[in-house]
């Protein structure tokens, strides 16, 4: 990569950096990709075992609604039909996800939606909350105390590791209780996953791209490269040399096992709601593929309090963390040469979907100020 003159340095090969990749190179731009990890693909990276595509970084579902963005990633891939209905195992029984028709009937044998809708009001009216003080309380007036304690309470003490009236109420904004027998998770227009995995997907938009993988950004020298612009979409407190303190993650690891019979659940996710199991999910990876494989590949999810050297899944998006952002974002503004984006690098979830319109966005700003 020394001396070689590239328009952009894109730091990190998520689908954000791939997708802005993509976008300056087919004007003829030249980029170079640097990737810390082995790999490209970001946490959408899948890896081939036994002939089953495993999502590494735990599953992932492409959903939109945004129909130039579902346009876009077909260019890349073939989608299969896959719809996410995924179950919920509390204390051994087995429900269905998302909280529906069938949710309902077998909790309060409520058999129309205006039934089950009258049952659920019922149960938040007696709440008397006017105002919810933290998760807990937003949770109860959303979905009642019922579908709460089974389905909410356990499995979200699990993932952020607090307890929920320990967390704010901002970090459930919703909860959908839909009034239908649909099992269908998402509601966006089009979904599906990549036939063949994320990896080739993001391997076509790289091709015409300068990829390194296994270099950490901090660790190159002045002089390494050469780049008009960086985009870089890891930590921006890290980037920052955490000049105010860091900034707070979840995490996540994965014990992931191949098994000698072809089928070990069923359905590709089940989520663990109740506090006794110490995982939040098993994943069956073939089945996001209908694979026909004598054998499987499963992967137990764990949730964990983010260390160095770990990987940072979710920003804490709670009021610590996002005044401290700001001061971090403060310093982003100031930066002409470096745009920082993607989940880290703007601290803050973001589907897949989302996370590829902004790139597409940020590509169509930087050709137009450059008068293209």
């Amino acid at each position: 990569m020394a001396k070689k003159q590239y328009d952009y340095l894109v730091v990190g090969s998520g689908l954000f950096g791939a997708t802005f990749a993509f976008v300056m190179a087919e004007k003829g731009k030249k980029v170079l990709v640097m990737e810390k990890r082995n790999h490209i693909g970001g946490n959408a990276y899948t890896e081939t075992i036994d002939g089953i595509n495993v999502h590494r970084y735990g599953p992932h579902i492409f959903h939109t609604s945004d129909k130039d963005v579902w346009a876009f990633v077909r260019r890349f891939a073939e989608f299969n039909n896959f719809v996410n209905s995924p179950l919920a195992s509390y204390r051994g029984e087995l429900w269905n996800l998302p909280f529906n028709m069938n949710t309902f009937y077998r909790l309060w044998g409520t058999a129309t939606p205006e039934e089950a809708q009258k049952k659920l009001a019922s149960q938040i009216a007696q709440l008397n909350i006017a105002e919810p003080k933290n998760l807990e309380e937003q949770a109860l007036i959303l979905v009642g105390p019922d579908v709460y304690e089974r389905f909410v309470k356990g499995y979200t003490e699990k993932q952020w590791g607090r307890k929920c009236i320990d967390l704010p109420a901002s970090i459930i904004k919703r909860l959908p209780c839909r009034f239908t027998f649909d099992n269908n998770y998402f509601t966006d227009r089009y979904q599906g996953v990549p036939i063949g995995g994320y990896t080739p997907m993001v391997e076509k938009m790289l091709k015409d791209v300068d990829v390194i993988t296994g270099v950490d950004y901090f660790d190159c020298k002045e002089g390494d490269f050469y780049a008009k612009k960086t985009v870089y979409t890891g930590m921006i407190d890290r980037f920052f040399g955490y000049v105010y303190g860091k900034l707070q993650y979840r995490s996540l690891f994965f014990e992931t096992k191949t098994i000698n019979q072809p089928n070990y659940q069923g359905v590709a996710v089940i989520n663990y709601t109740d506090r006794h199991a110490p995982y939040t999910r098993i994943i069956e990876h073939k089945h996001f593929e209908f694979g026909t494989q004598d054998r499987t590949v499963i992967s137990f999810e764990y949730p964990a309090e983010w260390k160095e050297g770990m990987e940072p899944y979710y920003p804490i998006g709670d009021k610590r963390n996002t005044a401290l952002y700001r001061r971090y974002a403060d310093l982003a503004r100031s930066r002409t040469d470096v745009i920082f984006g993607g989940r880290l690098g703007a601290y803050r979830y973001y589907d897949m979907d989302r996370v590829i319109r902004l790139a597409l966005d940020l590509g169509k700003k930087e050709l137009s100020n450059r008068g293209e």
